[in-house]
């Protein structure tokens, strides 16, 4: 019984590293504020919008039976010239809150947004023009908020943000 006892104890001591490596954080670990973690306490420095808002699926032509929600999302630095160091969402669907749901890299957003380098010039703006959401059928229509964001530096390192609420609705109009 004793030999079975310290097995147990071994294989537990040597598992929790592991579990702990591959279980995610939260994005969201303090109900009392709005904003994810990774957004807080960093300064705006970007506008960006979503149009329309609140979006709606709509049949999906290329896809008999699925959906498709259809809409672009906008960006314009305010303080300068950026340099994008991440782009990405968090989606909000049930009580839990945020949850990460993109990372891009600054080459896909240049590649995304049409951005080359990944270089934001002050008071022009960029556009994901088909930033769609799909659904396969009527089964995975649900409605749910995603913040999309940006963060980006200037030459002197400091690091800044720009984020934009997206409605997606679960009712076709």
């Amino acid at each position: 019984m004793k030999t079975c006892l310290l097995l147990l104890l071994l294989t537990a001591a040597t598992a929790a590293p592991l579990l702990a490596q591959t279980t995610p954080a939260t994005a969201w670990s303090n109900p009392r504020r709005v904003l994810p973690d990774k957004l807080r306490a960093v300064p705006v420095g970007l506008t960006l919008w979503h149009t329309p808002n609140p979006v709606y699926p709509e049949p999906n032509p290329a896809q008999p039976g699925g959906y498709v929600w259809k809409h672009s999302t906008l960006l314009r630095s305010d303080v300068g010239l950026l340099t994008v160091v991440e782009c990405g969402s968090f989606i909000w669907y049930d009580a839990t809150g945020w949850k990460q749901n993109l990372v891009e890299t600054p080459a896909e957003f240049a590649e995304l947004f049409q951005c080359p380098g990944g270089r934001l010039e002050s008071g022009r703006t960029y556009t994901f023009a088909k930033n769609y959401r799909y659904a396969d059928n009527a089964r995975q229509l649900y409605g749910g908020d995603a913040l999309w964001y940006i963060l980006a530096r200037d030459a002197a390192g400091t690091l800044y943000k720009g984020m934009g609420l997206i409605e997606t609705e679960a009712t076709p109009r």
